[in-house]
């Protein structure tokens, strides 16, 4: 069986999501590529490490293990748009998000091949997604759910100027009360950072999908700029840059947290 994702308990209403930092290949799908591809330039990096301190403070932890150019598992199953209007790579890429091909010539993507890395690569991603916040939410009675993104601060095939440091996406007020938005705006507001909520990243899939404040699951989505912690040339962690960066996600993670709990939403009548 394909060990697909790692998964960390914790001990709080919290769950964070790393669908994006995933940088193992299957051989067969590595052969067919071209060197660009390969070299996986669209990956998340270093989110995971970035996060680590979240593992201390109590949240559950699910980060996938197979890069984004297997299966995109921030995209739905029938690879629907997310924006209407602009460029996507959709769910299984064929060309990076600077446009280059991901493939070799004559290489592509069948239906057969899709359907087959959604049985392996991205239901299984799911399934625990939607299972740890039915544990979560029979626990604490709601469940948080935070997607953490990283990209390039600039891609002109996909957006225009530099991205915002911090990109906060809640579905346009969809998938988390505007209390918990305000709460984790607010920090953002405080911190060195600049920022948007709901600017050119409203949240994925997984924001969308499993964000209903209704039924006690509230999600927000963070794309950050990758310039805060690393260096986009040479992809090199910056130690210095990430410790400035993890005291405001402590803190944004912080206030979602404390305000979710006391939304009225998730009170018994």
């Amino acid at each position: 069986m394909t060990v697909t994702f790692s998964r960390h308990q914790g001990t709080s209403p919290l769950l964070i999501s790393i669908p994006h930092d995933g940088r193992r290949l299957p051989p067969r799908i590595a052969a067919r590529m071209t060197e660009e591809g390969q070299g996986l330039p669209d990956t998340d990096w270093h989110v995971r490490k970035l996060y680590g301190f979240a593992k201390l403070s109590g949240a559950t932890v699910i980060e996938a293990k197979y890069s984004r150019y297997v299966v995109d598992l921030n995209r739905s199953a029938d690879d629907g748009l997310l924006y209407e209007g602009r460029k996507s790579t959709g769910l299984c890429p064929l060309r990076t998000f600077a446009g280059h091909d991901i493939y070799r010539q004559g290489e592509t993507v069948s239906e057969r091949q899709k359907a087959r890395r959604i049985a392996r690569y991205w239901q299984p991603y799911h399934d625990e997604l939607s299972d740890s916040l039915a544990y979560i939410k029979d626990q604490f009675g709601y469940a948080l759910l935070w997607d953490a993104h990283s990209i390039r601060s600039s891609l002109p095939l996909l957006f225009e100027d530099e991205l915002p440091d911090l990109n906060i996406g809640t579905n346009s007020g969809q998938s988390c009360p505007k209390v918990v938005e305000d709460a984790v705006a607010r920090v953002a507001a405080d911190s060195p950072f600049s920022f948007v909520v709901n600017g050119r990243f409203t949240g994925g899939f997984i924001t969308r999908h499993y964000g209903n404040p209704g039924s006690k699951v509230f999600a927000l989505q963070l794309e950050l700029a990758q310039r805060c912690y690393m260096s986009e040339k040479s992809l090199r962690y910056d130690e210095g840059r990430a410790a400035i960066l993890c005291t405001t996600l402590n803190e944004m993670l912080a206030a979602a947290q404390e305000s979710a709990a006391a939304v009225d939403l998730i009170r018994e009548p």
